[in-house]
């Protein structure tokens, strides 16, 4: 398995032990950080964490700032070229807000049938999902406008863990995307496309996580809200004809 972790000046975020400790009990698992052309020390980071496990830490560096939808891509075609092809391939947030340990076990859910597994911070009595209350509610509307969109129920499309059977992984990633923190939905209506909206109900799992918590220093805007709406029209328009 491999775990991409997009990073754009996440020197004040990144836990290099986390990672550390994280490779040093799972075996089969290696990491790419894919450096969103950083500005900080973040490089340097990375570089102690790579000296720790050589061989099983990937560094993939861009010179400029493209965003968390081509940083992703960007390792997802970096794999092909390296020919690196792991049986899954995931994604999570450099602050590690979805542990790299849960990650880990989410994947767990993979197999022949089921072909992506969703992290879902759905807050329940036995789990931890922390976030402040404007992220939860703009989250919200935000999730119903993309499952109306989409035609199918999703609680969370925009949750930073997912984790893709390495084939379809490489057929989703093929070509960029048009929003740089939409990518989500595009991500589905590319599947979409592929299997159709029946077939994802059973190669898609939803699962809860056990623990999501907000560590602050989101890259998105405040501004990007409106943004978004425009975006949210131009995935819709480009997707239309989908089945």
């Amino acid at each position: 398995m491999i775990i991409i972790i997009p990073c754009f000046n996440e020197v004040q975020r990144i836990d290099k032990q986390s990672y550390i400790n994280f490779l040093k009990h799972t075996l089969d698992v290696n990491l790419v950080f894919s450096d969103d052309g950083s500005t900080d020390n973040t490089i340097s980071v990375l570089k102690e964490i790579k000296a720790s496990y050589e061989n099983r830490v990937h560094i993939y560096v861009s010179i400029r700032n493209h965003g968390k939808a081509e940083a992703i891509r960007s390792a997802v075609l970096y794999l092909k070229t390296q020919n690196l092809k792991p049986s899954n391939i995931a994604y999570i947030d450099a602050d590690l807000a979805v542990s790299l340990e849960e990650c880990y076990t989410l994947s767990k859910n993979l197999n022949d049938k089921v072909l992506l597994v969703l992290g879902s911070r759905i807050s329940k009595v036995d789990n931890t999902i922390i976030r402040s209350s404007f992220r939860h509610y703009s989250g919200r509307m935000v999730a119903t406008v993309i499952s109306n969109i989409l035609g199918i129920a999703i609680y969370d499309t925009q949750c930073g863990c997912k984790i893709f059977k390495t084939d379809l992984a490489f057929k989703v990633f093929e070509k960029e995307f048009i929003s740089k923190w939409l990518f989500d939905v595009e991500i589905f209506f590319r599947i979409i496309n592929l299997y159709s909206k029946k077939e994802l109900k059973h190669i898609a799992r939803e699962i809860p996580l056990e623990s999501w918590i907000d560590t602050g220093g989101s890259k998105v805007k405040l501004t990007y809200f409106f943004r978004m709406w425009f975006e949210f029209y131009l995935i819709k328009k480009k997707y239309r004809e989908v089945n």
